[in-house]
């Protein structure tokens, strides 16, 4: 019975708030839109329905006037129109791609990046058109690999070599401590996957099979800045010795207290670093050889220097300028630069297939299974063999349907026309086969329809187009009944002000002058002007443009005054400067008046105007009233209040 009853709770509430609200003539506003608006505005209040009554009537002047705008076919203009297609477009963008997927990769590069993997690296053959023999004998010793690797074998190169006898060649290599990014996303996947000691099930690609076996791990050392002196050894090896010397030379320097900056713009032969005293970009994990990253994240001070080392490149000598650990996942900059290098990996394709995945769906993606894929192929060949003959319409198939998205088709001629862009751009085609191509084609159409179609899949984007839109037909009729009209009706406004002149007097006041400059020494040179005597008019006409003035009647509320100065008629106000763009000002103080004073119309003109379009908006809203009346369901609106 409980149940019952919470059930029929939860049923009456979604009713509720899918009802109407309120109707203006034959239009409705819905609860769950009005609730929408009134959220996103709303301020806190210990009166929820006396704030919900004053947005009640808010709302719907809104959409009286949003008719309004409609009913004289505003939302046809061509500047509303492009407006609002530049800014649908803009926005569709960020509905393009699935942020629960998105959001899972940076998580997961994140995580990644906080530990290193020291990973072995095993690979057969099986490289594209190898008989199939061959190919069979690849996978089998994969799997074979995997087994023992499996079962405890260390012996890395014995394994290796009886897996090159008995099936295929077979290589294997330490490839040191990885992290995020370091390999492709398919390897770092797999690896990362893996528990202590762990080996990863064969992995295919075009060249062969692939399997990593996990040695240690360790936590990320963070980002490193360090210097480097290299001797650099030549391909043969026949300067080997003597640059063995020169380092342990420069060693023992250095150990003298010699600088490292000197003696690596002197000594070292990297071309890229030397003249800025050795100073490499910043790294991590993974960036080097396995060597010279085991001797450098041994150095555990700033300042610190190794013993000479060596690598492929010849010796080095390596000192420590500063360490950053990686930082908190929850850090707003690592968190915007651990997403920026998601985006340029390739990782990011996994974000993109879940969302084409769902795009498919929701356009409900239909294949012609008449057509097969050997006859698109074929078709595609012929129209880049002859494209003459697809541009005047010789192909028989070009009206054929080959695909539908929502209620549109595709049809031969569409796919012709891609293949035919696709492969004689050579910015856009690699070598992809028809097979991956045909995929691409789909993506792109489901994508172009999905996209143009956005208001019909998501509710947020239809909202917030119309929110837009409605916005801009609001400020445009606005413009036209209110703003300019009651601007332009002079009759109207000095009728206004005379019914209302006690509204428009003075407070405390001042005549004052003003000076704007592009730069402080302008502003000097027209403050000493001024005070010569000479006239502010010709100050600013001589001044090139770099100097304006103005004068005029302002309350003594606008005008700001250095602290501790009282104003006074003839009070120069010193110089100012903005420190943000360097301009600068003064002002300077004429005469004073009390308040009370009443304005004259033109001293009025622009607060009586502000007024003013109040009486006209209300005499409009009246109109509007009349011809769309309003009526608010009560039990709607108290539902609101629960």
């Amino acid at each position: 019975m409980k149940f019952s009853f919470l059930l029929f709770a939860v049923v009456f509430s979604t009713a509720a708030y899918s009802q109407t609200l309120f109707t203006y003539g034959s239009n409705a506003v819905g609860a769950t839109e009005f609730l929408k608006a009134y959220n996103k505005n709303k301020t806190e209040t210990p009166d929820k329905e006396k704030a919900l009554n004053e947005y009640v009537d808010l709302y719907s002047k809104f959409k009286l006037k949003v008719k309004a705008a409609k009913d004289m076919r505003l939302d046809t203009l061509p500047q509303l129109k492009s407006d609002l297609d530049n800014f649908r477009s803009q926005v569709a963008e960020s509905y393009m791609s699935n942020e629960s997927a998105m959001t899972q990769l940076l998580d997961e590069a994140a995580a990644n990046a906080q530990k290193d993997m020291h990973v072995m690296h095993f690979f057969i053959t099986a490289a594209p058109g190898i008989a199939k023999d061959d190919s069979l004998k690849a996978a089998s010793g994969a799997q074979e690999l995997y087994n023992k690797l499996n079962s405890g074998e260390k012996d890395f190169d014995k394994l290796a070599k009886e897996i090159t006898a008995k099936y295929a060649p077979a290589k294997q290599a330490d490839i040191g401590y990885i992290t995020a990014f370091t390999l492709p996303y398919d390897y770092e996947k797999l690896i990362y996957s893996l528990k202590s000691d762990g080996v990863t099930k064969p992995f295919k690609t075009t060249k062969g099979w692939h399997v990593f076996k996990l040695l240690d791990e360790r936590k990320n050392p963070g980002k490193w800045r360090v210097a480097q002196i290299l001797l650099a050894v030549d391909a043969s090896n026949s300067n080997f010795q003597e640059q063995q010397k020169l380092a342990d030379s420069l060693y023992n320097l250095l150990k003298g207290g010699s600088d490292f900056a000197v003696i690596a713009k002197q000594y070292s032969n990297d071309r890229i670093t030397y003249l800025s005293g050795g100073e490499m970009q910043e790294f991590t994990t993974g960036r080097f050889e396995q060597n010279f990253e085991k001797e450098v994240f041994k150095l555990a001070k700033d300042g610190d220097y190794t013993k000479p080392f060596v690598t492929s490149y010849g010796f080095h000598i390596v000192k420590r300028l500063s360490v950053k650990p990686n930082a908190d996942s929850n850090d707003p900059a690592y968190k915007y630069e651990i997403k920026q290098r998601v985006q340029q990996d390739a990782r990011v394709n996994a974000a993109k297939d879940i969302f084409n995945q769902q795009v498919y769906k929701l356009v409900n993606y239909k294949r012609n299974n008449a057509v097969k894929d050997a006859e698109l192929f074929r078709w595609a060949d012929s129209t880049v063999a002859n494209p003459v003959a697809f541009e005047n319409n010789k192909f028989p198939v070009r009206n054929n349907i080959v695909y539908s998205f929502g209620k549109s088709n595709l049809y031969f001629k569409d796919w012709l026309r891609f293949i035919r862009e696709f492969k004689l751009n050579p910015e856009l085609y690699h070598g992809e086969n028809n097979n991956q191509l045909l995929q691409t084609f789909v993506n792109l159409k489901a994508l172009e329809y999905y996209k143009n179609n956005l208001e019909q899949y998501n509710a947020d984007f239809a909202s917030q187009v119309d929110e837009f839109k409605e916005g801009n037909l609001l400020f445009e009729v606005m413009e036209r009944k209110v703003w300019s009209s009651a601007a332009a009706d002079s009759a109207g406004l000095k009728k206004y002000y005379n019914q209302n002149k006690q509204q428009y007097k003075w407070a405390a006041s001042a005549n004052v002058l003003i000076f704007n400059s592009g730069n402080k020494k302008a502003a000097e040179e027209g403050l000493a002007a001024l005070q010569q005597g000479k006239d502010w008019k010709l100050i600013a006409g001589e001044s090139n443009g770099l100097t304006q003035a103005d004068s005029g009647r302002y309350e003594m509320t606008q005008i700001i005054l250095p602290e501790n100065i009282k104003p006074a008629a003839g009070l120069l106000i010193p110089i100012t400067v903005n420190p943000a763009d360097g301009t600068a000002g003064f002002l300077k103080i004429i005469s004073l008046y009390p308040g009370g004073e009443q304005r004259s119309f033109e001293e009025a003109r622009g607060l009586v105007i502000n007024d003013y379009q109040m009486v006209v908006e209300e005499k409009w809203i009246t109109e509007l009233k009349k011809k769309y009346p309003v009526k608010v369901d009560e039990a709607v609106f108290q539902s609101l209040l629960k």
